[in-house]
């Protein structure tokens, strides 16, 4: 049997029913003869454990699966697809008295029908039986396992689960995850070869890319000399354009050394595209439509075109350029309305350039007390009103002038209950402050048992018109606000060598349910302005990127691309509270994996081949 058949099989298993649960899902399956033969040739098993019904009655049949648990003359055998119940005769009994837990079993025997009081309708094969001929003890299994596999994995201490990964991989979630992640980038192959986009490898040792992230050196024979294991194929991908391949796609891993956040690993997986003589408009609709062929069919369908939004847009209606649009709550700019209202700092502030008030309503909201609503955002004071039975407000100060609240509450439409929160500040800050505290106000509500994020909804949102240079973090100079290989917008490339801060780039981002999934771009193409972009503007050495300086004044075509992050998107697909989940073998927080100790100490002997002294470790005291 062929592998596409085998992975036709896959998809159609895995991307059926309606059920969350990986155990129901793919025992609601009823498997056809062709399908039987795909899954399960070259191997031992006739069948695998999830796919009986009564329509396999009487057959004779061969499992193969893990024993997950046994009583008195049954027990119950577990594999991929599901579980199904082995009935086993006396002869066999002590073979079953002796066998712990997820001990590997391989059983005969042959497949009957449940009287109608025995079926059990727990089970997606609580129909059927299989009545064992024999039974062969595959591996035993320890007596006691170090994690629990029959309970919810946030009820399980993660770094043990991390440290026993083989083993957590047997859980339901687990191996439904994975298995989704085999077949949507599976169907996001087949989209892309049948639109004459070819799979290329790039390298993964290559050398420092100036800006960025901190990157992973890689020491090599040639004293005082590293690789650098790429953030990305940016260039790579962008050299194959120069080259004339046209249309270029990888399912890339990348490494970033940045620090611990629950959406990021050291090594990632990117679903990595570039194609020449292109807009931002074709590529944002070449993934649309990616998306949309490769989108799991048991989950709420999505609808072309998404909506897009531009970065301006964003920050001054939801607080951040990814915004979660499950759920308004939108921010509200009321500058005139903070003009006189008894605050004598705002009133100040509100007089200097730039300063904004912002304005947001939590419905409900009056139900926090007043410490739950001042950690909603710590780092910055605000102004907080709770709306009470007959419209009566209450400010968490005095000083704040009535008519201003009952002018606020009506143009902000607030109602009994709800919680208007003020911020104040200049530029974008009092619109950062309040998105923050518009997505932990959301949490909150949840925490508290109000349904104000919709279950199962998946809104994707483009953001474009970024800027394309911000002031350096430095407090120097400028950086890039992406990468400096993004092209500015054909309206702003005036702004080049007068205004660099007012150019808007040709960058787009993609969201989904408030998580950044992808970002691509329009690339420079000429040589000229690259290099003026680098050595002018960022103040960078040119000579680090001169192969590609070089290769853009070899006729290189107008080129764009992204990059979607295959992890984040399906942490969100699948409802993974990390990224981790959709990883077979991740790190840690800190990066680190907890199964094999890595990173791990290098004896000097072995550092010496490569011309490396680690410097030894401060104390405390230097």
């Amino acid at each position: 049997m062929s592998t596409r058949c085998f992975c036709r099989s896959l998809q159609k298993l895995f991307l059926r029913g309606q059920a969350t649960r990986v155990a129901r899902l793919c025992n609601s399956l009823v498997i056809s003869d062709e399908k039987r033969q795909c899954v399960n040739n070259f191997s031992q098993r006739s069948h695998s454990c999830g796919e009986f019904r009564p329509s396999h009655s009487g057959e004779e049949v061969k499992i193969c699966g893990w024993v997950q648990y046994k009583r008195l003359m049954f027990l119950i055998v577990r594999d991929w697809s599901g579980t199904v119940q082995v009935l086993l005769p006396e002869s066999m009994l002590g073979v079953l008295k002796d066998l712990p837990f997820e001990s590997v079993v391989e059983i005969t025997g042959t497949v009957h029908a449940r009287k109608d009081g025995e079926i059990n309708q727990e089970m997606q094969t609580g129909e059927i039986e299989i009545q064992a001929k024999s039974i062969k003890v595959l591996n035993f299994c320890q007596e006691k396992l170090p994690i629990n596999l029959n309970v919810n994995a946030d009820e399980t201490n993660e770094m043990q689960r991390m440290k026993y990964r083989y083993l957590d991989l047997r859980s339901e979630q687990l191996q439904f995850n994975l298995r989704l992640r085999s077949v949507m980038v599976m169907k996001m192959r087949e989209f892309l070869h049948s639109y004459g986009f070819v799979d290329v490898d790039t390298p993964t040792l290559f050398r420092r890319t100036p800006g960025g992230a901190r990157e992973f050196l890689v020491p090599s024979n040639y004293p005082g000399r590293f690789y650098s294991l790429p953030q990305s194929p940016q260039q790579f991908k962008q050299l194959l354009m120069v080259g004339g391949m046209d249309r270029y796609f990888q399912i890339a891993k990348c490494y970033r050394d940045e620090g611990s956040k629950p959406d990021r690993q050291p090594e990632f997986t990117q679903v990595d595209i570039e194609l020449s003589f292109t807009t931002q408009e074709d590529v944002r609709n070449l993934i649309e439509n990616m998306i949309l062929q490769s989108w799991p069919s048991f989950k709420e369908q999505i609808t072309l075109p998404f909506p897009s939004m531009t970065y301006h847009e964003a920050m001054v209606q939801y607080g951040c350029d990814k915004p979660d649009t499950r759920y308004n709550m939108k921010l509200h700019t009321v500058d005139d309305l903070m003009l006189d209202c008894g605050i004598q700092k705002i009133e100040d502030n509100m007089k200097r350039a730039g300063a904004h008030c912002v304005a947001l309503v939590v419905p409900q909201g009056s139900m926090f007390s007043r410490k739950e609503i001042e950690n909603l955002h710590i780092d910055q004071k605000f102004i907080f009103v709770k709306i009470g039975k007959s419209g009566e407000f209450k400010a968490n100060t005095n000083k704040f002038k009535s008519n201003t609240m009952q002018r606020l509450s009506s143009e902000l439409k607030v109602q009994e209950g709800d919680l208007m929160i003020i911020v104040c500040g200049e530029g974008y800050v009092p619109y950062e402050v309040s998105g923050k505290i518009r997505t932990k106000a959301a949490s909150l509500l949840e925490a508290k048992g109000v349904k104000f994020i919709p279950d199962n909804q998946f809104n994707f949102l483009w953001i474009v018109d970024f800027p394309l240079f911000l002031p350096a973090e430095s407090g120097e100079g400028l950086e890039s606000a992406h990468h400096p290989f993004t092209a500015p917008h054909p309206e702003d490339e005036k702004y080049l060598k007068t205004d660099p801060l007012e150019i808007r780039s040709q960058h787009y981002d993609l969201v989904l349910n408030g998580a950044e999934i992808g970002g691509g771009s329009i690339r420079i193409h000429d040589a000229d302005t690259q290099r003026y972009v680098f050595e002018n503007i960022l103040q960078e050495d040119a000579g680090q990127l001169q192969h590609l300086i070089d290769a853009l004044s070899y006729g290189c075509p107008p080129h764009g691309g992204i990059a979607l992050g295959l992890e984040r998107m399906l942490a969100v697909i699948c409802g993974a509270n990390s990224i981790r989940d959709v990883i077979a073998f991740p790190k840690t927080v800190e990066g680190r994996d907890s199964m094999s100790g890595a990173p791990t100490e290098i004896s000097e002997d072995e550092l010496a081949k490569y011309h490396i002294q680690v410097a030894p470790r401060k104390t405390t005291e230097e």
